[in-house]
């Protein structure tokens, strides 16, 4: 880069207009490689989320300058760039690599040799079913472990469905046992696609299942926000591979290895690049950490599962194909052993950065533990092909990453002024009040995420390598999308949905509720995106999750969504900058008060019990 600079700088017009628009992020980043910021002197003012400093955040991060933000580009660095210089304004210390802001996340693309296997016995009868036999186990299926389990639920569909009157969990306690389920399209009437792809993790995630066994008929989802199941891309743990990890790559890694048969002097365009092997999946967690098994299986396994069973496997299926009341029972005398048996080799690694910021916490005693507060700051870039139209007239645009909204074909930029834009400037907004007001007792940590339209990328990582430490971190607050009304209805002015609050932690809960009945205009706390029931699924697609997995107090913070989500139309002159600022303050007074405690938010995990119709 430096060589690149020196060099060339100047030669050329184009070249020097290149530089001209990236001048001060990079002399940002030069910065901070030399010096630490120089902490704010706490005084008596501050602690107050200004509407004007959102407005002239967010008119930056949503500006066609940064080209849609999107992972790996060079849009999403001018952000981070952004972001660092402003908090490096407020005061906050670097919480990156290296004495800088800037957490360098590793993103790696894995081959597995999965040689896992489950046996099941029923009344003293036993069989083997090897993975891609009968049984298949997903690629990232965790390290290598056995777990044996002898209490099997059979729940029907594996559904809790109240817009159809549906629930095969009711008066069932799952937990630490296997649930099997059935019926790839939901019983009669049911349509939710994302609820029906979540069934193994609303199992083992909602109900504390052991493990889950379905009928293999619907792949495995892929995690984030897009999704049918975030838990199936839960990143796999396992056994390092022989050899030592690559230079930078995380601990818990397994050492790359070049392909057999691929020469130093190969690879693309005769520059010696040595071409890559597809990866099987994406992770960027640890690939030692066990994770309940996800199995999918076919009929000659759930024949001989169900062969001491009063209803036979063919009865089952058939009345699962034609979305009948399937019954719900325990198998009785069966036994399951799992053994998870995968080698894993990485064979790609890409590189993306979280922005990381620390105020430190006042209190002797207390300031080792944190309380933190995030956004995700990409969004998903831009259209890079030209407007073709289509064969029904309609005009489009190549390599479009999301909607293109009628009458904006022209718009080849997906700015994402509300996702997540406004969560991103209003968490500036929120750490700039801190930074200008005493110091809490905690320490407080604000992250900016990578990579969470891609999987999650940022909060996951920094859930398994965290910049602050996870044990000893009471409590995370997550904004995603603040910005608008839901579906843009005005009688939804004064809505905030809160999802998460009361799943860990039922203090933190009440904490909420009562911070916002002591704001000068509250809000209208909404708890329907709460309901393990919610359609949409919300509480497993955003960063929060990453730490809720992790057991850490959450609380999600979101308005909803609304016409233009993942349209080239999500643009700063719809953003409602006074309600962002009223649900900032709302953050901030809530994460004030966890920092001020002088005991960390009990977590008694009771679950939902928030949802719809609460407020």
């Amino acid at each position: 880069m430096m060589q690149f600079l020196n060099t060339t700088s100047g030669d050329s017009p184009l070249i020097s207009a290149f530089f001209a628009k990236r001048t001060k992020a990079i002399l940002v980043l030069l910065a901070f490689a030399a010096a630490l910021a120089v902490p704010a002197q706490a005084g008596e003012k501050g602690g107050v989320v200004s509407v004007d400093d959102l407005r002239t955040f967010l008119t930056y991060l949503s500006s066609d300058d940064l080209e849609g933000r999107r992972t790996f580009t060079e849009g999403l660095g001018l952000a981070q760039a952004y972001i660092a210089e402003e908090i490096h304004s407020f005061g906050l210390k670097p919480g990156g690599d290296h004495g800088l802001y800037f957490e360098r996340v590793a993103v790696l693309g894995v081959k597995a040799a999965n040689h896992s296997s489950l046996t099941v016995e029923v009344n003293g009868q036993s069989r083997t079913f090897q993975n891609g036999e009968g049984v298949t186990f997903p690629g990232n299926s965790g390290g290598k472990r056995t777990l044996t389990i002898d209490q099997v639920e059979f729940l029907g569909y594996g559904l809790n469905a109240p817009t159809i009157h549906h629930n095969d969990y009711a008066g069932k306690n799952v937990k630490g046992k296997v649930v099997v389920f059935l019926g790839a399209q939901g019983p009669a009437g049911f349509e939710e696609r994302r609820l029906l792809g979540g069934r193994a993790q609303t199992a083992i995630e909602d109900e504390g299942a052991a493990a889950s066994i379905s009928l293999r008929v619907l792949p495995f989802g892929r995690g984030g926000r897009g999704g049918a199941d975030a838990s199936a891309a839960a990143p796999a743990a396992g056994a390092p591979a022989a050899g030592a990890p690559a230079a930078g790559t995380p601990a818990g890694a397994p050492a790359a290895t070049v392909p057999a048969g691929a020469a130093p002097g190969g690879g693309r365009g005769g520059f010696g690049r040595v071409p890559m092997e597809t990866p099987d999946f994406t992770t960027v967690q640890r690939l030692d950490t066990p994770m309940p098994p996800r199995v999918q299986a076919q009929d000659a396994f759930f024949e001989f599962l169900f062969s001491a069973a009063d209803v036979k496997y063919p009865e089952l299926k058939e009345k699962g194909e034609k979305r009948e009341d399937l019954p719900t029972f325990t198998l009785k005398n069966v036994k399951l052993t799992f053994n998870i048996d995968n080698d894993y080799r990485i064979v790609q690694t890409q590189y993306t950065r979280n922005v990381v910021g620390i105020l430190e916490g006042s209190d002797p005693k207390l300031k080792d533990t944190f309380v933190t507060f995030g956004a995700h700051l990409d969004h998903v870039g831009y259209a890079e092909g030209e407007l073709t139209q289509g064969p029904n007239g309609r005009v489009r645009a190549g390599g479009a990453p999301g909607r293109i909204t009628a009458g904006h074909e022209e718009d080849r930029i997906w700015n994402g002024a509300d996702d997540d834009g406004s969560g991103s400037a209003t968490l500036l907004g929120i750490a700039k009040a801190f930074a200008a007001a005493p110091r809490t007792k905690r320490s407080l940590a604000f992250i900016w995420h990578t990579g969470e339209e891609e999987g999650l990328y940022g909060s996951r990582y920094n859930a398994d390598y965290p910049a602050v430490p996870i044990e000893k971190t009471v409590a995370n607050l997550n904004m995603d999308m603040i910005g608008r009304n839901d579906q843009d209805k005005p009688e939804n002015a004064n809505q905030v949905y809160l999802v998460g609050s009361d799943r860990i932690s039922s203090e933190l809960h009440g904490i909420v509720k009562d911070v916002n009945k002591k704001l000068k205009d509250p809000l209208t706390l909404d708890f329907a995106m709460n309901d393990p029931a919610d359609p949409e699924r919300v509480y497993y697609r955003s960063d929060h999750y990453s730490y809720a997995s992790k057991g850490i107090p959450i609380i999600f913070f979101t308005t909803g969504l609304h016409p233009d989500y993942h349209a080239n139309t999500d643009s700063v002159e719809k953003i409602l900058f006074d309600k962002m600022a009223r649900i900032g303050q709302l953050v901030y007074e809530t994460g004030k008060y966890c920092a001020n405690l002088d005991h960390a938010p009990a977590r008694d995990n009771m679950g939902p019990r928030a949802g719809k119709g609460t407020q």
